[in-house]
């Protein structure tokens, strides 16, 4: 083979690497892992204006930011998914937690489990509910759309989620009137983790590698 020929198959398999389109990156998949849900200050005097008083906690945590009133600890059965695509998608699951509080030294609910529950008809509601898991067993609260979440690739915030009783609630509350009235707010600080995704990382190596072999080929083909 003379040197003119091999710099001439050289040139044409850089080509062909350097021909090569970029691999789009698509939006990333994240689940929620640990972190807090805290309830606001305001919420106790809201509550005690229904007449639901406060009496008691139990496995609670020190709610974030600091001046809040209650927080609970996401628990590990957690299985809520977002994407990262327009800064914040959800995609499915629940954020689950642990801790109950008391009213009235009567009623205790707790163990709150977020999630989503389509065809809510509450006015300003998300589709986003806080469900009690501890007794009641049912829907205490819709959640209207949140303020700015933020989100760096390890921590969610989603702040300033409105807590508006919900029809269910209303009812064992005896007071059917009360659907929709805000009693307080929310905030979720969540530790995330990326969620892997093989299949996909599988079929974009297999279409590249697809790629590779075809224009390489072509290039073979033209510089013979």
């Amino acid at each position: 083979m003379h040197f003119s020929q091999f710099v001439g198959i050289l040139s044409c398999t850089t080509a062909a690497f350097i021909s090569i389109a970029p691999i789009q990156v698509e939006a990333a998949t994240f689940k929620v892992i640990s972190g807090v849900t805290s309830i606001d200050h305001d919420h106790e005097d809201i509550l005690r204006n229904i007449g639901l008083t406060l009496t008691g906690t139990n496995h609670t945590v020190a709610p974030i930011p600091s001046n809040y009133l209650v927080g609970f600890n996401i628990d590990s059965a957690t299985n809520f998914t977002f994407s990262d695509q327009g800064g914040f998608t959800a995609i499915a699951g629940t954020i689950e937690h642990t801790g109950t509080v008391t009213f009235n030294d009567q009623i205790t609910v707790g163990d709150f489990s977020i999630g989503f529950a389509p065809g809510r008809t509450v006015k300003d509601a998300s589709g986003l509910v806080l469900k009690d898991t501890f007794s009641l067993n049912t829907i205490l609260f819709d959640l209207s759309t949140p303020g700015l979440v933020t989100f760096d690739g390890q921590t969610l915030t989603i702040p300033d989620v409105k807590l508006l009783i919900s029809p269910e609630f209303a009812s064992i509350l005896g007071e059917p009137n009360l659907t929709g009235l805000f009693a307080g707010t929310a905030r979720i600080d969540a530790e995330v983790a990326a969620v892997p995704e093989p299949n996909s990382v599988l079929a974009t190596l297999v279409a590249g590698a697809a790629l590779l072999a075809t224009r390489f080929y072509t290039q073979k083909i033209k510089c013979s």
